[in-house]
């Protein structure tokens, strides 16, 4: 898909990480850029740093949760910059690994509700525009059977996304629509650096963590080529950060490897 001076609409994209990294990679691919957050300060960050390096951009508030509202950023778009080519679903409930049991509606309503109005609403659009592209946001943790530290409600939502994901590769040979998935390891946000840089490598090594992290423009190009390549639809990408990044096989059962149980 050619992206250069078509719409794209990023959401979670007025943080310091993965949001607006993708948001200014496609500003920079010539995209007309919509950043929808709800934190207004760091949406119109975004868009003044687009703005600098010369690409267009403007902000739309949004709270993912809320339909009507997800419905008015997708009409804002196509008032805006004309046609939706592209949505990016980020936006991701703040992550309270130390209480595992907390939060629980907060983090489903943002990660997978917040995702499903986005793609539902994006489908009509992008059919009155004659195809596009929608790239997901999931996690690793949606693919890990047991980890020793988990996030149930955040695991749970992501997983949740990466079968929407995988449920919707129809939507490519029927009406030009190709929805795909990130499912990213540890990446190089503030947040994530902060508890992950002052760990030494046997602490790493005991919770799970990656030796290095994925820098956010790693996660920006991923999402770029997910959104560019048409030969992708209902595909995920997993991306481990001591790894290369690799596609999920099409039709994989997801238990290849199983334990004997027989009773």
């Amino acid at each position: 898909m050619e992206i250069e001076g078509k719409a794209v609409v990023v959401t979670g994209a007025g943080g310091n990480g993965s949001g607006r990294a993708i948001a200014r990679r496609f500003a920079h691919d010539g995209a007309a850029v919509v950043v929808c957050d709800i934190n207004e300060t760091g949406a119109r960050e975004t868009v003044r740093q687009i703005e600098a390096a010369g690409g267009r951009a403007a902000f739309c508030p949004a709270d993912v949760r809320v339909e009507a509202q997800v419905r008015k950023l997708v009409g804002f778009a196509e008032e805006t910059f004309g046609a939706l080519a592209v949505l990016v679903n980020n936006a991701s409930a703040t992550f309270h690994p130390g209480e595992p049991l907390e939060h629980w509606s907060e983090t489903v309503a943002t990660d997978l509700l917040g995702t499903m109005y986005g793609t539902r609403l994006a489908i009509d659009a992008m059919r009155r525009g004659g195809g596009g592209a929608i790239v997901n946001i999931s996690s690793i943790s949606a693919l890990w059977h047991g980890r020793e530290r988990p996030a149930p409600a955040y695991d749970a939502a992501k997983a949740g996304v990466l079968r929407l994901t995988t449920g919707l590769a129809w939507l490519h040979p029927e009406a030009n629509i190709r929805v795909n998935c990130l499912a990213p390891g540890w990446i190089a946000s503030e947040q994530v650096r902060a508890y992950w840089e002052p760990l030494t490598a046997e602490q790493r090594k005991q919770r799970g963590a990656p030796s290095k992290l994925l820098e956010l423009a790693q996660v920006a190009d991923a999402v770029a080529r997910l959104a560019a390549d048409e030969s992708l639809f209902g595909r995920v990408l997993v991306w481990w950060s001591e790894d290369e990044p690799r596609l999920i096989p099409w039709a994989d059962p997801g238990y290849a490897a199983l334990l004997s149980a027989a009773v």
